[in-house]
């Protein structure tokens, strides 16, 4: 069984590499169809700039910046989904009655939402608020289908012996919805660093990923945005794999104590 998990992992390791050298495969193809290395240079060109920016320290200043604005996000988004979640799943009144809202969250343009916020809140909040309020229904949704999906025998177990409170939303609730809120933390990440750099782009957070963004552009050094657009490929990864690598060390621990 070992065995076939690490065949496994190593078939897993080497498709992705074989991805990586499929974009960079298709990077220097579109480079080379473009003709115009200023705006489309080349993959050794953007690997250039990547080293060179991760050697600067201004660039993890950047990358602080807008991995704070990300997990702030994400932790008000999670509390506040997984609330509103389970409340939906329990309550197919409450469902109904905040589905207008959801669905205005979810389809309501980036755009339109970052500049309502640029005009109601102090520019410095405007990332997180606005992350925060896509990622909302996201989070919710996954909640709601994992708590309406839990078997009843199971909540009439706990029922029995007790009315739902904190002990039982984290000991019953919470571990059998895992997998929904696994998928949709996925998700999340991606989605809530795009979100929080675009909202920094538009108003110009000082010290952030989407300010240097908007420098680059502004001076023409294309070859730093891609470079950038890599270190957010980077971030996305990082993040996603935190929840996972956090429970393997909590198991690793609770092993090691018994």
């Amino acid at each position: 069984m070992i065995s076939t998990m690490r065949r496994n992992k190593l078939s897993t390791a080497l498709a992705f590499c074989a991805g990586l050298l499929l974009l960079a495969g298709l990077v220097q193809g579109a480079s080379a169809m473009k003709g115009d290395l200023l705006v489309f240079p080349g993959v050794g060109t953007i690997l250039r700039a990547f080293f060179r920016l991760l050697r600067t320290g201004h660039t993890w200043t950047l990358i602080g910046t807008s991995l704070v604005h990300l997990l702030l996000s994400l932790a008000f988004s999670a509390v506040i989904g997984i609330l509103l979640g389970l409340a939906e799943g329990l309550s197919g009144f409450f469902r109904a009655m905040m589905r207008p809202l959801m669905t205005l969250l979810r389809s309501m343009p980036m755009i339109v939402m970052i500049v309502i916020l640029m005009v109601l809140l102090p520019y410095p909040r405007v990332p997180v608020t606005a992350s925060s309020l896509f990622l909302i229904p996201l989070i919710s949704e996954a909640a709601c289908e994992g708590c309406r999906s839990i078997e009843p025998e199971l909540l009439d177990v706990y029922r029995l012996n007790s009315a739902l409170n904190l002990r039982v939303l984290f000991h019953v609730h919470l571990p059998l919805m895992a997998g929904y809120l696994r998928q949709a933390w996925v998700g999340a990440v991606g989605m809530g660093l795009r979100l929080a750099i675009s909202a920094e782009y538009m108003v110009q957070t000082r010290h952030s990923l989407g300010k240097a963004i908007y420098s680059s552009a502004y001076f023409n050094e294309y070859e730093d945005i891609y470079a950038y657009a890599l270190i957010m490929i980077l971030l996305i990864l990082a993040v996603s794999e935190l929840p996972p690598l956090l429970s393997r060390l909590l198991r690793g621990s609770r092993k090691a104590s018994e």
